[in-house]
């Protein structure tokens, strides 16, 4: 097939950047791309507008929350036990912990650390969370963070009424056992207690649904939801017995705005903070009135592949029509990634090869991969190998059986302007090499439920992961993940993520774990079940009056030192 020229997807651009450009202003910028922001030293009081271009789905509790729209709220109202250095290695924050042989853990929490009722924050808290990730009528996807705790499958499965691993020793200290030892077992472990005296009385089935999660949540951080307006903002006041001192700043206004609009928002002064999607980032560079943060990200972004269904348990192999990996690997080779994330991304995103972002330090060298860099004709060489021929002269392919073949391809839908487009360029590729492709925009609160539900329509979907601290895999592309949306299933795959968290093959050699995650790498470029495309630098922009914040890989340090110019 003749291929459309790149110059329609340019000039698309071009109009999206002109009217984004109408919104902001052309003066040089004094912004600056460093982690920080500065000032001359905090100052209370006065409100901050924190901008969000996803309306939240409403889950405002750690323990059943599921998608990014959410955590937004979530970092300003709840504090994990936990926290992380600027090398992604885990440091106490509420609890403390020792262990002699990463298997037996005994946690501290500190005293008089309170919850926004009031209460006292217990391990009996700790404790209760744990109980309802892993109870048969939990409906969040975190099971996968409690179950190596000892007992505690048998606990989910209703074979037992207490988890074993679970020994409170007072209010403030509590041995866990898992059911080994493992390299990651802190790091994967939950970590945000759940408060027992909110939740009094309610059946865990009934939990996700409840005004404790859906209007009136507790949490232990800096600031508590005040008010809620269905799709258009929240506003958060601070927590003025906040364990770590009392907030800077004494309200929090987090707005839904149109990503359209949010250069004009800045520059008129009526958002304070934001994140901000690429297709700006040359626009708000040139707001005098601006800083950018600017940091290396742990997100990456993929095509993914319907191999299967979800059984309740494990994913199983049940879907044929993506099973031919040659017929993956040609669809990658059809994509020219690096024009994509150049349109798309602005210089914030470059191609990637695995599912593990470069700021990790087990991410395998590009060398050590097959790179999949544009190559049409190779891909319709492959193509043509594998079967899939037009046989009947339309200019499209049929599958290697002589049915019609087509691609349904499904994107998240928000207000961003550039999400359907960039949705076509990809169907685009595919259609140049005779594969053609059906594009479903879905409604973001929708898509992922639908994924998780493996729905018949979500053949092939883009998708994202930010990765966290702990770079191990497992929690999304193992067979019993819930999170593995391919529903891959690979038994070698399943063996070396498993043995780069046993104690007794990786000790706590860093480098033999990393060879095993290599490997690991190295099967999943070849197989295939997802093609990934770009992996993404993070950034903010912020109001010249906010100080105090910065940015690290993981997100931002606690908003209780941020501070703001005047009130």
């Amino acid at each position: 097939m003749k291929r459309k020229s790149i110059l329609l997807l340019a000039s698309l651009m071009l109009v999206m950047s002109m009217f984004l450009a109408a919104c902001g202003s052309k003066e040089k910028s004094s912004g600056s791309d460093k982690g920080k922001s500065t000032g001359s030293g905090p100052q209370d009081g006065g409100t901050l507008v924190y901008a969000v271009d996803t309306a939240p789905e409403g889950k405002f509790n750690f323990n059943f929350y599921g998608n990014a729209s959410d955590s937004n709220i979530l970092q300003f109202v709840d504090d994990d036990l936990i926290t992380y250095d600027e090398k992604m290695k885990p440091i106490p924050n509420i609890a403390s912990w020792e262990t002699k042989d990463n298997k037996v853990y005994k946690f501290t929490f500190k005293k008089g650390v309170k919850w926004q009722n009031g209460e006292e924050l217990t391990v009996d808290d700790w404790i209760f969370a744990i109980q309802t990730l892993a109870d048969k009528d939990y409906d969040g996807p975190r099971y996968t963070n409690v179950q190596d705790i000892e007992g505690a499958a048998a606990y989910h499965d209703g074979k037992a009424k207490e988890i074993t691993g679970l020994k409170k020793i007072d209010d403030y200290n509590i041995e866990i056992t898992f059911d080994k030892a493992r390299v990651n077992n802190l790091e994967n472990l939950w970590s945000h207690p759940l408060s027992r005296k909110e939740f009094e009385g309610v059946k865990v089935k009934d939990m996700s649904a409840s005004t404790q999660v859906r209007q009136t949540p507790v949490g232990t951080g800096p600031y508590k939801i005040n008010k809620i307006v269905p799709g258009e903002s929240i506003e958060l006041v601070r927590n003025e017995d906040y364990w770590q001192g009392k907030p800077h700043i004494e309200k929090i206004i987090i707005k839904v705005i149109d990503p359209s609009l949010m250069v004009g928002e800045l520059k008129n002064q009526t958002v304070d903070f934001s994140d901000f999607s690429p297709v700006s980032y040359d626009e708000i560079k040139k707001l005098d009135n601006v800083n950018i943060l600017k940091s290396p990200g742990v997100s990456y972004y993929y095509v993914g592949f319907r191999l299967g269904t979800w059984d309740g348990k494990k994913n199983v192999a049940n879907y044929d029509k993506y099973s031919d990996k040659k017929l993956r690997q040609a669809m990658a080779y059809a994509m020219n990634r690096e024009e994509w994330n150049n349109a798309f991304f602005f210089g914030l995103g470059h191609p990637v090869n695995r599912p593990i972002p470069s700021s990790h330090w087990i991410a395998a060298d590009n060398s050590e991969l097959t790179d999949y860099k544009y190559d049409p004709e190779k891909a319709k060489q492959m193509l043509d190998e594998a079967g899939y021929k037009d046989k009947d002269g339309d200019g499209f392919r049929e599958d290697p059986k002589g049915n019609k073949f087509e691609i349904n391809f499904s994107h998240y839908k928000t207000a961003n302007p550039t999400f359907e487009a960039r949705a076509k360029q990809i169907a685009q590729y595919w259609e140049e090499v005779g594969l053609k492709t059906k594009v479903s925009m879905v409604e973001a609160n929708l898509y992922y439920d639908k994924l998780e539900k493996s729905d018949k329509s979500m053949e092939v979907f883009f998708g994202g992961w930010s990765t966290g601290s702990d770079p191990d895999p497992s929690g999304l592309w193992k067979s019993d993940a819930l999170w593995n949306y391919a529903r891959w299933v690979n038994e070698k795959s399943d063996q070396l993520l498993d043995d780069a968290l046993d104690v007794t093959k990786v000790g706590t050699d860093q480098d033999k774990r990393k060879a095993l995650y290599v490997e690991w790498q190295k099967l999943f470029n070849e197989e295939l079940p997802v093609i990934p495309i770009a992996e993404l630098d993070q950034t903010i922009a912020l109001n010249k009056r906010v100080h105090g914040v910065e940015l690290n890989p993981l997100g931002t340090n606690s908003s209780h030192l941020w501070w703001v110019d005047g009130k």
